[in-house]
């Protein structure tokens, strides 16, 4: 049986992904691989491997959730290293704090712990950060820079959030493909 490893995500608009690839030439020759263009996401909730059965469900039930809650918007304000607090491992678009992705992603992981639709069963137990990945750091290169590079910048980049996506992850020898499987409009947005 045929199990997709699958994810909710918000998908970015054109103009946004433009703006990130800019940053990422700014800094192209550090030891890294850059996140290509149509993989650029925030994740609200990753679910893990599932069948089709179960795909279908979870489609079903994040078209009802994204009904419940209205359009809003997300501002990136920094190019940092991520995760905070710890070793590097990837660089980040961060965006601010948001209540309306809060209360979604809350949403969302609350229905799929409580649906017998699904095999979900973890809910994130960090405080939600907000975050669109732009590269993964090579650890053996990135350790034997001698001088490490100030990756630090205040930036300004909002745009609308209408819809939410079921993704599929294809993890290839170059790095992970993600596929739209399914788009749920948020609140009254396209019906």
């Amino acid at each position: 049986m045929k199990r997709r490893r699958i994810f909710i995500a918000v998908n970015l608009p054109e103009y946004v992904k433009e703006k990130l690839l800019s940053w990422q030439r700014e800094w192209a020759e550090l030891p890294v691989r850059w996140t290509k263009e149509n993989s650029l996401h925030i994740t609200l909730v990753f679910i893990g491997y599932v069948t089709d059965e179960e795909m279908v469900k979870i489609c079903q039930t994040i078209r009802e959730v994204g009904k419940r809650h209205e359009p809003f918007e997300i501002k990136l304000e920094r190019i940092c290293l991520g995760p905070p607090g710890r070793a590097p491992r990837m660089i980040w678009a961060q965006g601010e704090k948001n209540l309306a992705l809060a209360k979604l992603k809350d949403d969302l992981e609350n229905v799929l712990l409580d649906s017998a639709r699904t095999t979900y069963n973890r809910k994130e137990t960090r405080a939600f950060s907000p975050h669109i990945t732009l590269a993964r750091i090579r650890q053996r290169e990135w350790r034997s820079l001698s001088f490490k590079p100030d990756i630090e910048k205040d930036i300004s980049l909002s745009f609308p959030v209408e819809s939410i996506e079921v993704m599929e992850s294809r993890l290839l020898r170059d790095g992970a493909e993600y596929i739209v499987l399914e788009s749920a409009p948020l609140g009254n947005v396209g019906g």
